[in-house]
C-alpha cells in the first residue's frame, strides 16, 4: 500500500488559511454573485474544502490536484460562490505550472491562454456587449495569469539550478587540476632531488666502502678526499633545490640551471670519482657551431648525462664511459655508453627510479628515448642510453 507523501509545511499553511479566510468570508455574507441554481446556505463551502484540501497536493500531485480544482472551481459557478475558492484555484494552477512535468509545464500555459480567447470571444458573442470583456479577463487571471508567473518562477528555479551545477562542476574541475598538478610538482621535485643527489651518494657509497674495505692509507686518503668533494658539491646542490622551493625568501635567488656548458665539469668530476673503478669517461660532441638552446633541454640533457654517469659508476665493468651528444636538424641526440659488466670492488645499489627520471624528462619535451644492452661486436655488449629531443621553441612542453 503506497503511503501518500507528508504535506510540505507551507502548504499545510495555503490550506489552513484558504480554508479559514473562506469561512471567515462566508460569515460575513460575501459573496461572489447571486441567483445560482445551487443557492442553499452553506453549500458553497463544498468546492472551499475540496479546493483547500487540494492544496495539501500542490507539491505531490500538482496535475491531479489542477484537474480536481477545476472541477470543483466549475461548481462554485453554480452557487453563492466564495472568494477563498477562487484564489485557492488560482494557487493551484501556479503549481500545477512550477511543480509539475515539463510537458505540462509547456502545455498548460498555453491551454488556458486558448480558454482565456475562447471564454471572451463566446461571451462577447452571447451578452453583445462590451461588459463580456470583464468575463475574459477574470478568466484570465484566474487561469492564464497564474500559469505565466508559474512558468516564469519555473525558468528562473531551473536556470539557478543549472548555475549551481555548473558551479559544482567548476569547483570539482579546479579541485581536479589543482591535485594534478600537486601530484607534477612533486614528481618534479622528486625527480630533480634524485638527479642532483644521487650521482654524489653514489660515489661516496663506494668510495666510503673502498676506504673501509682496503688497509690502504693511501687509497683511504684518496678515497676519502673524493668523498669530501662530492658531499661539498651534493650540499651545495641541496642548497639549490631548497632555494628553488623558497619563494619570496630574503636570501639571495637561487643559481642558474645547469646547461650542456657544464658537462665538462660534470664529466671531470666523473673521471674523478671513477677512477679507482677502472672506468674512463670520454665526451665527444660533434655539434658545430649550434647556440644555446631552450634552458628545458639543455636541462634534460644535463641530466641524462648525469644519471646515466652515475649509473655507469655504480654498474658498468671496466672500459670507457662515451657521452655523445649530436644536432641533426631540429633534433638533440644524446648517447651515453658504458661496458656492461661485473667489475670488481664496491657497488652501490639502484631503484630504477634514474631510468623512471630520464624516460619523463624526454616525454615531457616529447622527444624519444631508450635504454638497454645492445651488441658492441665481438660478442660483447655495451650498456647504452639514448634521447633524442626536440630543439624548437613550440616543441618544448616542459
Amino acid at each position: 500500500m503506497l503511503i501518500p507523501p507528508r504535506p510540505h509545511r507551507d502548504d499545510v499553511l495555503i490550506a489552513v488559511t484558504g480554508l479559514l479566510g473562506g469561512l471567515v468570508l462566508w460569515l460575513l455574507g460575501l459573496h461572489t454573485q447571486n441567483g445560482r441554481p445551487l443557492g442553499a446556505p452553506g453549500i458553497e463551502l463544498v468546492p472551499l474544502a475540496v479546493m483547500a484540501s487540494l492544496a495539501l497536493l500542490r507539491r505531490s500531485a500538482p496535475q491531479t490536484a489542477l484537474v480536481i480544482g477545476t472541477l470543483a472551481l466549475v461548481m462554485d459557478q453554480f452557487t453563492a460562490g466564495n472568494l477563498a475558492t477562487v484564489l485557492l484555484y488560482t494557487d493551484v494552477m501556479y503549481a500545477a505550472v512550477l511543480y509539475g512535468t515539463p510537458a505540462a509545464a509547456r502545455r498548460i500555459p498555453v491551454t488556458t491562454l486558448l480558454i482565456t480567447v475562447t471564454v471572451t470571444v463566446g461571451f462577447l458573442a452571447w451578452f453583445r456587449s462590451a461588459e463580456a470583456l470583464l468575463i475574459g479577463i477574470v478568466t484570465g487571471l484566474v487561469s492564464f495569469v497564474p500559469a505565466l508567473t508559474g512558468v516564469s518562477v519555473r525558468n528562473h528555479r531551473d536556470a539557478a539550478g543549472a548555475e549551481r551545477l555548473r558551479a559544482d562542476q567548476t569547483a570539482l574541475l579546479a579541485e581536479m587540476d589543482r591535485a594534478q598538478a600537486v601530484t607534477a610538482e612533486r614528481t618534479r621535485m622528486a625527480r630533480e632531488l634524485h638527479d642532483m643527489v644521487a650521482n654524489h651518494l653514489s660515489a661516496i657509497a663506494i668510495h666510503s666502502t673502498a676506504a673501509l674495505s682496503l688497509d690502504d692509507p693511501e687509497t683511504s686518503r684518496n678515497a676519502l678526499g673524493v668523498i669530501r668533494e662530492n658531499s661539498v658539491d651534493g650540499l651545495a646542490e641541496m642548497r639549490r633545490l631548497i632555494g628553488l622551493l623558497r619563494t619570496g625568501a630574503a636570501d639571495p635567488g637561487p643559481s642558474a640551471s645547469p646547461t650542456l656548458g657544464s658537462l665538462d665539469a660534470l664529466i671531470e668530476q666523473h673521471r674523478t670519482n671513477a677512477a679507482s673503478s677502472g672506468l674512463t669517461c670520454v665526451l665527444e660532441d660533434s655539434r658545430a657551431g649550434t647556440g644555446p638552446l631552450p634552458a628545458p633541454v639543455e636541462l634534460a640533457a644535463y641530466r641524462i648525462v648525469q644519471e646515466s654517469l652515475t649509473n655507469a659508476l655504480k654498474h658498468a665493468g671496466p672500459g670507457p664511459v662515451t657521452v655523445r651528444l649530436g644536432q641533426p636538424g631540429r633534433r638533440l641526440t644524446v648517447e651515453v655508453t658504458s661496458v656492461l659488466g661485473s667489475r670488481p670492488g664496491p657497488r652501490a645499489p639502484g631503484s630504477g627510479a634514474g631510468l623512471t627520471g630520464m624516460r619523463e624528462r624526454v616525454a615531457l619535451l616529447g622527444g624519444e628515448f631508450e635504454a638497454g644492452p645492445v651488441p658492441a661486436g665481438n660478442g660483447t655488449k655495451i650498456w647504452r642510453v639514448r634521447a633524442e629531443l626536440p630543439v624548437g621553441e613550440g616543441n618544448v612542453r616542459a
